[in-house]
């Protein structure tokens, strides 16, 4: 049978065997029929909060934290849309990228996140994970390191997180909290909060929130920030909205992750000899780093000592001279990276990405088809694949007729889990 997989802006087809593959596929969730109605809906009627308009006067700094262009996150519909709720073009009101530790985005990829209206109006910013001045001392993390937020989330009267909420590989879920920490965090805190110890935690996985530390750290810290008023959505393959989750930051996000929970994790009988991921096209896999987060979602229903192959564009490479391509790059093997991570006193930007492809590597053979040379990919300590439908045909043959394959075509859109 022919499977479309996600991949970069379009699809790639591949064939399996009908006989021998499950696909793995999120609830068939339709899109809301007037998403902009549901929306100024969940800003009037919120969860655990006052409507947004009470909680604002004309004289409220506000700051509206968004996703990056990493997310699939609606952002040219709902934040005009918000916009528009709170009275059009303010000079109280900062717009602010949340990047997290990621590159700054251009003046013409916010045009095209926010629409060109949303840029020429208001003050439209990139987070600094790095510039000292950016940042202010909220608290400290676990390990003592300097809680830094960005100066613009923390003086802000009142902080509108927005964003959308999917299974996410250590945090449990994505948006929430993960809004304002990681997103509006400075770089030393983030490393510290994404620690070896953090993310070795078996409770730092898909699917939890409370009793995962990471988050749990990830959550205090924000709070730290002052009063939060959540506007999150969740989303179907077409990046049509399939609900609104507004109000508390806590409790509107609980809701929203348990109504992701019923519909993107799927439960699944037996593990897999072979399983096919991605990591659910653009933008989602601009690139390597992002592409871990795929690995991750089809090596839990994967076999020890099996074959994953992950489907990733990575049209921006991995990227090149990133700290995850200068840490991937300085190791012989993926065995020599967990002991470097295990070491006391070693830090790297990004290194929590390294260790979580590492230990999918330690549980089986992981083979990428993207855009990346063969060579870049090597260095990474994976192999190429070119041809999927080959592959598996090819491997299949050797294990037998009673192996069997798994295919996640939307990847970490969808979670599977042995039940």
């Amino acid at each position: 049978m022919t499977v479309n997989l996600a991949y970069g802006s379009g699809h790639l087809p591949i064939e399996v065997p009908n006989d021998r593959t499950t696909v793995i596929e999120p609830a068939n969730i339709t899109g809301l029929a007037d998403e902009q109605a549901a929306v100024l809906g969940a800003l009037q009627k919120p969860i655990g909060s006052q409507p947004l308009l009470e909680r604002i006067s004309p004289d409220t700094k506000i700051c509206i934290a968004f996703t990056d262009i990493t997310r699939a996150t609606p952002n040219d519909r709902i934040i005009p849309w918000l916009l528009e709720h709170l009275g059009g073009p303010n000079d109280n009101i900062t717009l602010l990228n949340q990047l997290g530790t990621h590159r700054p985005n251009t003046k013409e990829e916010l045009e095209t996140m926010l629409t060109p209206e949303v840029v020429a109006n208001y003050r439209v910013l990139n987070h600094e994970p790095e510039n000292p001045e950016a940042l202010v001392q909220v608290g400290t993390t676990a390990d003592g390191t300097p809680a830094l937020l960005n100066r613009h989330i923390v003086e802000a009267d009142l902080r509108i997180i927005t964003g959308f909420i999917e299974p996410h590989f250590f945090a449990g879920f994505s948006g929430g909290v993960k809004g304002i920490m990681p997103g509006c965090a400075g770089l030393e805190t983030v490393m510290s909060n994404h620690g070896a110890k953090n993310i070795g935690d078996p409770q730092a996985t898909f699917g939890i929130t409370e009793g995962n530390p990471l988050w749990e750290e990830l959550r205090d810290i924000a709070l730290k920030a002052g009063p939060s008023f959540l506007f999150n959505v969740t989303l179907n393959e077409q990046r049509d909205i399939t609900n609104v989750f507004a109000g508390d930051i806590i409790e509107a996000h609980k809701s929203g992750c348990a109504f992701v929970k019923k519909s993107a994790m799927q439960p699944v009988g037996q593990a897999f000899d072979i399983v096919v991921t991605t990591n659910s096209g653009y933008p989602l896999d601009l690139n390597l780093y992002q592409g871990v987060k795929g690995m991750s979602a089809g090596a839990r229903v994967l076999k020890e000592g099996g074959t994953l192959i992950l489907a990733a564009e990575c049209r921006e490479g991995v990227p090149g001279g990133s700290p995850l391509d200068e840490l991937l790059r300085s190791a012989d093997s993926i065995e020599e990276i967990l002991a470097m991570l295990s070491t006391p006193g070693f830090v790297r930007p990004e290194q929590w990405q390294a260790q979580i492809q590492a230990l999918v590597q330690r549980q089986a053979e992981v083979l990428v088809r993207c855009e990346l040379d063969d060579a870049t990919l090597r260095a990474c300590h994976l192999a190429p694949c070119a041809d999927i439908s080959a592959e598996v045909a090819k491997r299949l043959a050797k294990l037998g007729p009673d192996a069997r394959v798994a295919v996640l075509p939307q990847g970490p859109l969808t979670i599977p889990y042995l039940a």
